[in-house]
């Protein structure tokens, strides 16, 4: 996952294929043709409506672009951020990057499956 300093995303100009989405709206309603990345935005740390919208854009709608989370993000939730389907975050500006990547080596696999990896590394029953 690419880390992002606050003062970086800020300096970026408005694109026509990129989508700013609020948490509050449905992604399913969205005209994905063309867009290259979506900026999900988490207004308080304690809301998570992107992460389901980021999983609705990778499994159900197949968005193969970037989702990049925005707004109110903390260390602690990037592991899960990941899973469930973004590329990208703008860390808040109190947070230490160094100390953010150091949370994907903490936990480098996971035996259920999420947005990006669909099946979970032991699946029973399966081919016996």
């Amino acid at each position: 996952m690419k880390l992002i300093p606050a003062d970086a995303h800020a300096t970026q100009a408005d694109r026509p294929d990129v989508i700013k989405l609020a948490n509050d709206a449905d992604p399913r309603t969205l005209q994905l043709t063309g867009v290259q990345r979506i900026d999900l935005m988490f207004p308080k740390f304690t809301d998570g409506r992107a992460f389901s919208q980021a999983f609705l854009l990778r499994r159900r709608l197949g968005f193969k672009g970037e989702i990049r989370a925005v707004g109110d993000v903390l260390i602690d939730q990037l592991v899960q951020m990941k899973r469930s389907g973004f590329d990208s975050a703008v860390l808040r500006v109190d947070q230490n990057p160094d100390f953010a990547q150091s949370q994907f080596e903490r936990y480098p696999a996971f035996y259920q499956g999420d947005a990006v990896l669909a099946h979970p590394q032991f699946r029973f029953g399966v081919g016996a």
